[in-house]
């Protein structure tokens, strides 16, 4: 992709001064090439921070492969368009991927797919510098399901869900077709992987971390929430706010700090956005209405960059260690092995595929558990009933340490 986001692009403060902000910019703009040409994760991750983020797409171009792992972009001197690697050798694929057979969840991509490019029109218009055309908006719907096909391809154990679209968008737009799928790659096996398993209880237990940050920021608003099941943070996290925000520039400058933070960054983001609500969400005292107005986040209007500070004061305050619900996350969750983001960036997509592997494990164990204690519980009788608890306690032990045994007795309770 060759646009870059000018500067006449970005939104002039009310008292702005132009001089003293377009020499804030280039010093800016020079801090991002410089720390790229370094592959400086740690720098990269404060610029994302600061106001603006990385300014323009083609500075995103540079940042973002190398926040998520990949290669630094080569940089000439005097030029602006970074170089990649080429596709087939970022991600190790023989052969084009179209080879490789079809993942099963490719019917629901092509729907999803067609639904795409609503929310971000003028970013195809600055883009393609023209008209919007029906030829335009099909080639980029065909672009992305090229690239989510690719992506799923290669690792075929990744599980799609719907709203993971939304963020393939976004990468798209701002990296273009080839240079987005090994990002696209190396962001859903290492940094998303847990909406990525065979069911929700990842995602799940995710949201149960989201009641805990509002407990200790503002015991008031989470008292007055307290009925609600944090579900309604699911479409704003699952999506990384692509789903929810509609304005271009505000998701591209928001995804600076989703890629360049740890992942559980995002739940702090939703908190922040709740607490920014306070009064709208403290005057609703119908918990079904309360229910509509917490999932809502605010599709146009917010100040991106103050949300960024305020919830990366409020990671810094009540860090997800000190949260109650932290304990119960999966130590192969993606929001634990990629804690630190710096490190997140060293990991192989091996060393993704090991860990999907071994929460998936832990998903059957919770599946075997389950149905043993609902067939203990469906032939219950009073004087058995603790020998049954206990006797299905070992056998859930015992199986956990035995996984070679697991399969066998799942296919009985699935007869």
């Amino acid at each position: 992709m060759d646009q870059d986001s000018s500067d006449e692009e970005r939104t002039p403060s009310a008292h702005h001064h132009p001089e003293k902000e377009a020499e804030v910019d280039r010093q800016k703009q020079d801090a991002i090439r410089a720390a790229c040409h370094d592959a400086d994760v740690s720098a990269l991750q404060r610029l994302a921070e600061s106001e603006g983020g990385f300014l323009t797409d083609i500075l995103r171009q540079l940042a973002w492969p190398i926040l998520l792992g990949l290669p630094a972009p080569r940089i000439h001197a005097g030029q602006d368009e970074p170089l990649f690697e080429s596709e087939h050798h970022v991600d190790g694929v023989s052969g084009s991927w179209k080879e490789l057979p079809r993942h099963r969840d490719e019917d629901q991509v092509q729907l999803d797919v067609n639904r795409s490019f609503v929310y971000y029109p003028h970013a195809l218009l600055t883009v393609l510098r023209a008209d919007l055309s029906d030829g335009d908006l099909d080639r980029r719907r065909s672009q992305l399901s090229a690239l989510i096909s690719h992506v799923l391809r290669v690792h075929p154990y990744l599980c799609y869900f719907q709203g993971y679209h939304d963020i393939c968008q976004v990468l798209l737009l701002v990296l273009g077709p080839a240079r987005a799928a090994p990002c696209v790659a190396r962001l859903s096996v290492l940094r998303i992987r847990d909406f990525m398993l065979p069911n929700l209880g990842p995602t799940t237990a995710q949201l149960r971390l989201l009641p805990d940050i509002l407990a200790v920021a503002d015991a008031a608003l989470r008292a007055h929430v307290a009925t609600v099941e944090p579900f309604y943070a699911l479409a704003g996290t699952l999506t990384m706010y692509a789903h929810n925000i509609e304005a271009y520039r505000d998701i591209a400058r928001l995804f600076d700090a989703l890629l360049a933070r740890e992942p559980v960054f995002s739940l702090y983001v939703f908190a922040q956005i709740v607490i920014d609500r306070r009064d709208e969400i403290l005057a609703i005292d119908e918990p079904d209405l309360l229910q509509v107005v917490l999932a809502r986040v605010p599709s146009a209007g917010m100040d991106i960059d103050r949300l960024v500070a305020r919830a990366a004061e409020l990671f810094r305050r009540y860090p997800p260690e000190t949260l109650p619900a932290w304990r119960r996350i999966s130590r192969a969750s993606a929001l634990k092995t990629a804690r630190d983001a710096t490190h997140a960036a060293k990991q192989t997509l091996a060393e993704g595929a090991a860990l999907f592997d071994e929460q998936a494990k832990e998903l059957r164990w919770l599946d075997l558990r389950n149905s043993a204690l609902s067939v203990a519980w469906a032939y219950r009788r009073p004087a058995k009933a603790l020998g049954m608890a206990m006797a299905v306690g070992l056998v859930a032990f015992y199986m956990r340490r035995n996984p070679a045994l697991l399969t066998t007795v799942m296919s009985l309770f699935s007869k």
